[in-house]
């Protein structure tokens, strides 16, 4: 490919996945390589902007020219971006003279591209070659929507960290795009080359290579509704449980950054009580850089994606609290969390390589079971071979009956009546047992000559 590569990246992993990519050679040779950064959060003004921190400088250095998404389309949030389709053809080629594309070969990368910006992007470009930069666990998930052929049959290539040893990532599974791991030492680089470039005081100070330190990074589950705020709470005090239990000899937290301050100290009580320091950590360095910095010995989290991160790059001992939890209460199954929640589970659980990819691809069936049925069969035969609790634990039993899969329990009467939960089904009887009154009513009238 000897054309012009755009990268439309909006968070710091797809970012550093990017250029480790680049840096390892795997994606070719290119004219020129253009940066399009945007921020996609709610509330812009408090994240990290790629185009701007000086975090990543020296990874922005690696494309001959930024090109901003935000300012090109404001007052519009890049997430409401969403054109007429009489327009595209015309907004296409405006972005091709306001980013001097030409009318030459363009490749465009794109994180999350089931919703805008991605999506549009796509669509604008309407002749591109098209590839996926992997965003932490949730490239693992089948894609959430159907998208149209225009778009699925250009997707050339996925590319994403091997954080999770040998298993491919499910998003465009359905299609011939070919799957490119980025070796985690590629990845471990990048990251640290980030973290340097930005030297952080206030985490450099909690370095202290006497203790085994370990990091607790807080998810706010409870601000998605999947939890509580008080078992939120307790999870992270469980978290405190697992890592004193593991030797750990001092704790630092690193709490999300919307979550309120008022139960930090309650977290530092249960720490004292174990016996070991704590800290806490609230710069802007992503928990993998500060797991390195730190020389964390264990991290722990609900189901971060630092944690298959943090084993990869530096054989750190990783916990998931609260996982069985989250594998319960997400819902609708197809939750896009269902995936992130199920490789650290399996991780911690001890599942090897070559049954994690049977579990992604199982679990991955049962959320997207049109969009991936080619996968039915790996999916029966993991099934097939689990025990009741595990199979329990990652697909339940509605699920298992809806899809027909080994393991589904017995119907009971009413939903052998209806596979919609039975009065369906009665209805339908109802219906047809009064309709056979009336035909037969007619036909007595009819022989009656009346």
């Amino acid at each position: 490919m000897s054309g012009i590569q755009l990268f439309a990246l909006h968070s710091p992993y797809g970012l550093m996945t990017a250029v480790a990519a680049l840096d390892a050679g795997l994606l070719g040779d290119a004219a020129e390589r253009v940066l399009v950064p945007m921020n996609t959060a709610a509330v812009p003004e408090t994240a990290i902007d790629l185009a701007t921190a000086p975090a990543y400088t020296t990874l922005r250095g690696r494309f001959d020219r930024i090109e901003p998404l935000n300012a090109l389309i404001d007052p519009l949030h890049p997430t409401d971006w969403h054109p007429d389709e009489q327009d595209l053809p015309l907004l296409g080629r405006l972005l091709r003279r306001a980013w001097g594309l030409g009318d030459g070969e363009v490749e465009l990368f794109v994180q999350s591209p089931q919703v805008a910006p991605a999506r549009t992007l796509m669509a604008l470009f309407d002749r591109a070659r098209l590839g996926v930069i992997g965003d932490g666990l949730m490239t693992y998930s089948p894609i959430r929507a159907r998208l149209p052929r225009q778009i699925t049959e250009r997707v050339a290539r996925v590319v994403y960290p091997d954080v999770v040893a040998g298993v491919e990532p499910l998003v465009f599974a359905e299609t011939d795009a070919l799957r490119v791991p980025v070796p985690a030492p590629a990845f471990g680089a990048v990251l640290r080359e980030a973290g340097e470039c930005a030297p952080d005081d206030a985490l450099d100070a909690l370095v202290d290579g006497g203790s085994r330190t370990a990091l607790v990074i807080g998810q706010y589950l409870a601000a998605l509704g999947l939890v509580s705020a008080a078992e939120e709470r307790a999870m992270q005090m469980a978290m405190i449980d697992r890592v004193a239990g593991a030797g750990a000899e001092r704790i630092v937290f690193k709490p999300h950054p919307a979550a309120p301050p008022s139960g930090i100290a309650t977290l530092a009580e249960r720490a004292a009580d174990r016996g070991m320091a704590f800290a806490t950590f609230t710069g802007p360095q992503p928990a993998e850089y500060a797991a390195l910095r730190l020389g964390a010995t264990d991290v722990a989290a609900a189901f971060s994606s630092a944690l298959p991160t943090m084993r990869a790059l530096h054989d750190a001992r990783i916990h998931a609290v609260g996982a069985e939890t989250m594998l319960a209460r997400l819902t609708p199954y197809e939750n896009s969390n269902r995936m992130p929640v199920t490789i650290v589970d399996a991780m911690t659980r001890g599942i090897g390589e070559g049954r994690m990819q049977q579990l992604v691809d199982t679990v991955g069936y049962a959320m997207q079971p049109e969009i991936v049925a080619h996968l039915r069969p790996r999916a029966v035969q993991f099934l097939a071979s689990s025990s009741d609790a595990e199979r329990e634990r990652y697909v339940p039993a509605g699920r298992l009956r809806a899809l027909g899969l080994p393991g589904a329990p017995a119907p009971t009467v009413l939903q052998r009546l209806s596979p919609r939960g039975g009065v369906g089904r009665l209805e339908e009887l109802r219906l047809t047992a009064a309709g056979a009154r009336r035909r037969a009513g007619r036909v007595w009238k009819v022989a009656r000559g009346r």
